[in-house]
Parts: C-alpha cells; structure tokens; sequence
C-alpha cells in the first residue's frame, strides 16, 4: 500500500529537477511512496532527465508529461498530477526545491496519523535566492503548532506554509475540490492552504526540512508587484475569498484588497493616466481609510488634477524657500 504520493512540479527545471529527485529519493520512511512527475512541456532538458529517473527507478517513479502548456503558473499541472496520485498522503513539491531531511515524509505521516482532525500539516523551509538579491532566510517565523483560517488571512498577504513543506489527505482533497473561483487565481498556495485550513487546522512541525529556491525562472518572480495584470489578480482573489466566507473577514481583507490597490497607482500600465490613477486612489481611500500623510500623499499625488499638482508644488516650494530665509 502506498502511503505517500509526491508530486513534483516540473517547468524548465533541468538545472535543478536531479537535486529534488534525489532529496526525494534519500527518504528514510517505514512506508512505501511514490513519485509522480507532472512537467508542464518544459522547453528544455527537464523531460529528458525525468525519462531517466523513470528508467532508472522503475515503478518508484512516474511521469505525467504534459503535450503542451496548461498555463497559470503550474497550477493545472499540478491538479492533473494530483488526480492520478494512489497514495493516502500527497505532499507537493515544486521542481527546483528539495528536501534537506531524510525524515521529513515519515514524520508528516506521523503527525497526520496521529491527527485525523488536521486537513494538511507543513513544516519550515529556508528560501535561498539563486541570484543572491537577498539572504536565506525562513519561510516561517510563528511557533504555534496548528493554524487556523484565522492565522491565514490578514491584512497582507500571508505565505508562511511552502509548497516544498505540505502534506495533506488525498481522498478528502478528492472529495472536497477547490471551488472553481480559485483556478482564476495565478497563485495556487494561498487559496489552498485557506481552503484546507477550512476544513480542519494545518499542524506544523518545527523543523527546518526543506528548501524553497527562488530563480528567475520560477513562479514566485511572475509575481510583478508593478504589473496592473498581477495586481488585478490578486484582487480578484481576495474578493473571491472574501465572498466565499461570507464576509466574516470584511474588515481585514478590505485592508488587503486597497494594498493593490494602492499598488495600481505605481503599476507601469497608467504611467501618466491620470483618470486611471484617480479611479484607483478613490478605491484605495474608500477601502483602507487611510489617515495622516498617507492620506493628504494620495490626496496630492494622484486626486488633485495635473494642474492644480503644479499649483500645489509650486505653494509648497515657495513657502519652504520663505521659512529657509528667517
């Protein structure tokens, strides 16, 4: 009986997908698991070397490998490798992370073992960034050791579960299919873990296990915080979740929808559109309710017209000359 499918998602992977595999394989459990590789028609060697593992490690190793793009950023790839998986568990990993524990399966089967009330459970992750842009550093810096919906939407954006640390049910996940407004988001994560977390709390297990890497060919850097298209995305996802509750998180996710909103006014899109830029600031003002200097900045910089603009700046600068001098 296989306990644990892993499903690893693969796209123009081939400087990273053996690493995963073998992390993979290094697994130390006292259960059987499989492998399942859903590669969205890479562009490069990733098909190729897939073909190896699976000739190599027959009946340990499958292939899902796609004729062409499903698109969304992996996101029906992964659905499609999640339908064809045997096992009672899937854990998901993305095809340029991997593990950096032998014990990682085995303690996640445990856990949910041991808690039939959890949807999922996940552990932490450090995130390295291939470019070196930043530090390693933790997806993970809470320490309670299960999460609710509560602890997964705020007024930010909240992405502390890693793809490369989730475990959850199979069957359930079978029984209970995301609800059609996620598969609209490019984000796969977030709606997930809120919709597993819905039906149960996520444990957590403390313990660093795996690597989420950051490349400039991952899904992670589509997410252009200046780009109108990613922005209306997210958006549109936080409306979606927030109508799936039935509004009992207005108040908060209110705050995060205007953080994109806000984000509109510098999108490179309306560089220069004004009436774009006065629509979004209105929204902006009417959901987040901003006061101080946020307020008069938006007020000044994206409400007044162009004309009146000049006349402030020009006031402001006259009278800053003015107080210089006495």
């Amino acid at each position: 009986m296989i306990r644990v499918s892993v499903c690893v998602i693969t796209y123009n992977h081939e400087k990273f997908v053996a690493k995963m595999l073998d992390s993979l394989l290094m697994q130390e459990t006292t259960f059987d698991y499989e492998i399942v590789v859903g590669d969205d028609c890479s562009k490069d060697n990733t098909a190729a070397i897939l073909k190896d593992y699976e000739q190599r490690y027959p009946g340990k190793v499958r292939l899902l490998l796609q004729t062409k793009n499903l698109g969304l950023n992996g996101k029906f790839n992964a659905l499609q490798t999640f339908a064809i998986a045997k096992g009672e568990y899937i854990a998901q990993f993305d095809g340029d992370d991997y593990l950096t524990s032998p014990h990682k399966l085995q303690k996640q089967v445990e856990m949910l073992d041991a808690n039939p009330h959890y949807s999922a459970s996940f552990h932490n992750a450090m995130v390295i960034y291939d470019d070196n842009s930043a530090p390693p550093h933790l997806v993970n810096t809470l320490k309670k050791t299960e999460y609710t919906v509560d602890d997964l939407i705020g007024e930010d954006e909240l992405t502390f579960i890693a793809t490369s640390s989730l475990m959850f049910r199979r069957e359930e996940f079978a029984k209970n299919p995301d609800p059609e407004w996620t598969n609209l988001s490019t984000s796969g994560d977030i709606p997930r873990n809120i919709m597993f977390a819905s039906r149960g709390p996520i444990g957590y297990i403390d313990e660093v296990m795996s690597v989420y890497r950051k490349n400039r060919g991952g899904a992670s850097f589509a997410d252009n915080h200046y780009s109108s298209d990613f922005l209306f995305n997210r958006i549109q996802l936080y409306s979606n979740i927030n109508r799936h509750f039935d509004y009992k998180y207005d108040a908060v996710l209110r705050k995060n929808i205007a953080t994109y909103y806000y984000k509109l006014l510098f999108a490179k899109q309306y560089e220069g559109d004004y009436f774009s830029k006065l629509k979004y600031a209105l929204k902006y003002l009417n959901l987040a309710k901003p006061q101080g200097e946020r307020k008069k900045e938006v007020i000044r910089d994206f409400v007044l017209p162009p004309f009146l603009q000049k006349v402030y700046s020009f006031i402001a600068i006259g009278t800053y000359k003015l107080r210089s001098k006495v």
